[in-house]
């Protein structure tokens, strides 16, 4: 996975209002190749989180996967 590669988060992080399927951007790659910080954003472009993922918490977005919108200030964030 690159730099500016779409991800999608592999399950909830509820203290940030992510939740599985959640589109992130990679923002830097780590030189190990086992972690990403990986920037979340509304559609108004507001930064939600920017966290340090692995493999586990995050997986390329498919080219047969539909995007899907849902309300953040219903999670509390």
């Amino acid at each position: 996975m690159e730099e500016l590669a779409l991800v999608v988060l592999t399950h909830d992080i509820p203290e940030y209002g992510l939740l599985q399927g959640d589109l992130g951007t990679i923002v830097h790659c780590y030189t190990d190749g086992q972690a990403w910080e990986v920037e979340f954003v509304t559609a108004e472009g507001r930064t939600v989180a920017v966290l340090t993922l692995t493999r586990a918490d995050i997986r390329p977005m498919e080219s047969q996967e539909i995007l899907h919108v849902r309300d953040l200030s219903r999670t509390g964030v």
